[in-house]
């Protein structure tokens, strides 16, 4: 079936401006801002908000890459499209709460078509993950629930796949540690049948308002002081360095030229690293980890 870029483009744009209205009828403080670019190499329209009510950080992108030649990180796994013609959709956003018991959240959606005139080959990629500062199981079980509940018109195998997919790859090797409780992860998507792949990439897209928004309205109105913001620094650090040193999408960014302020628009705004940082034990902080360590969570 044949590949419709317009419809992708069209339908991630508009998720763009959805993400934005509700975050701002949650937080009407957020005033966005972000410079449009323009031209033959596509368009980027980066949405950048600070210091609101609610949210210390978001960042809400959208991007239609045109270009000769594939960056690296896309073709570590197709080599045979090095150096061939692309485009490439995409929408990634996340989230830095100010309450330390509101969960970061991270997602992206991305569509490429690629190759020579004639001959190119197309895949979609993927998902959404949350990552906690303080373990809620309710809260967990409501993220997968969910997450389950995008995949399941597509057949009953695709969350469990998805779901391994995004703990393996939210993973920090040189700390032993997952970065949050996962969700849905899935890359090289495509089986052949174009209107039933962008089926399930609306389908994730549409759950994740749903999914986050919930645990928002539960957790946002707990207290909280400085031992809690704290502890949501030091875990912040972890999230940067995923980023910098794992994340491919930071990568393709960074290898496609992209302007760096949007590529690094994700980073937290106030993170530490501390030296030996060690919670107190049976402390809710080091509790963390051990609540972090990938399971299934609906059983």
């Amino acid at each position: 079936m044949t590949a419709s870029i317009s419809d992708v483009v069209d339908y991630l744009s508009n998720l763009q401006h959805k993400f934005i209205e509700t975050l701002q009828s949650y937080d009407p403080q957020l005033t966005f801002q972000g410079d449009i670019h323009q031209g033959p190499r596509g368009i980027s329209r980066p949405r950048v908000a600070a210091n609101g009510m609610h949210f210390e950080k978001i960042a809400v992108q959208f991007t239609h890459s045109i270009g000769e030649r594939l960056p690296p990180a896309a073709t570590e796994r197709k080599p045979e499209l090095a150096n061939t013609p692309f485009q490439a959709v995409a929408i990634s956003w996340i989230f830095h709460p100010k309450n330390p018991y509101v969960p970061t959240t991270h997602g992206n959606l991305r569509f490429f078509i690629a190759g020579k005139p004639g001959n190119e080959s197309w895949w979609f990629g993927g998902g959404f993950d949350l990552t906690p500062y303080y373990g809620f199981k309710e809260d967990a079980i409501h993220w997968h629930n969910t997450a389950k509940q995008a995949c399941e018109p597509f057949g009953p195998a695709l969350y469990p796949r998805f779901k391994k997919q995004c703990d393996e790859y939210f993973y920090l090797p040189h700390r032993n540690e997952t970065r949050g409780v996962g969700g849905l992860f899935f890359e090289d998507w495509n089986t052949g049948n174009f209107e039933q792949d962008f089926a399930l990439v609306r389908s994730v897209g549409d759950h994740f308002i749903p999914a986050f928004f919930h645990i928002f309205e539960t957790r946002n109105p707990m207290p909280y002081g400085e031992r809690e913001r704290e502890h949501q620094s030091v875990r912040r650090g972890r999230y940067a360095e995923f980023n910098l040193i794992y994340d491919r999408g930071t990568k393709y960014g960074l290898q496609s030229g992209r302007r760096v302020e949007s590529v690094l628009a994700s980073m937290p705004p106030v993170a530490k690293w501390e030296y030996k940082h060690t919670p107190v034990e049976g402390s809710p902080e080091a509790e963390l980890l051990e609540f972090l360590k990938p399971r299934d969570w609906l059983s």
